[in-house]
């Protein structure tokens, strides 16, 4: 009798294995993608390790065919006042899994300065 029954519990195992295993494939893709709200951690996260500037802000994010392309305000230079404190705009570029794939510089400017008003052609 036991053997039976170490039998059908060991096919009920396998089953349940098997079930398993087929689901995997699907929620394997989903699970490999983060959300918005990873990237935007880990971009900022990865962007202040290797430049080693407190990146304070995200002021532009979409997802792109590549993966996801941000614009990062970071501190590069504190001054007192802190309305003099240079800042810098960083294009930020990541895979699909949210990791860095590049960076650069796009924008510099000091914190309490606002961008030059534009109006039509002048």
């Amino acid at each position: 009798m036991s053997n039976t029954k170490n039998t059908q519990e060991s096919q009920d195992s396998q089953k349940s294995q098997n079930s398993q295993n087929s689901r995997k494939p699907t929620d394997n893709t989903a699970d490999d993608r983060p959300s918005p709200m990873e990237v935007l951690r880990q971009a900022r996260g990865q962007l202040a390790e290797l430049t080693g500037m407190t990146a304070e802000s995200v002021s532009s994010f979409e997802q792109t065919e590549q993966g996801w392309a941000l614009e990062v305000e970071v501190l590069e230079l504190e001054r007192v006042p802190d309305t003099m404190s240079l800042m810098a705009s960083y294009q930020v570029e990541l895979d699909a899994q949210g990791q860095l794939t590049g960076y650069r510089r796009v924008r510099r400017y000091e914190r309490g300065r606002s961008d030059p008003r534009r109006t039509g052609g002048h």
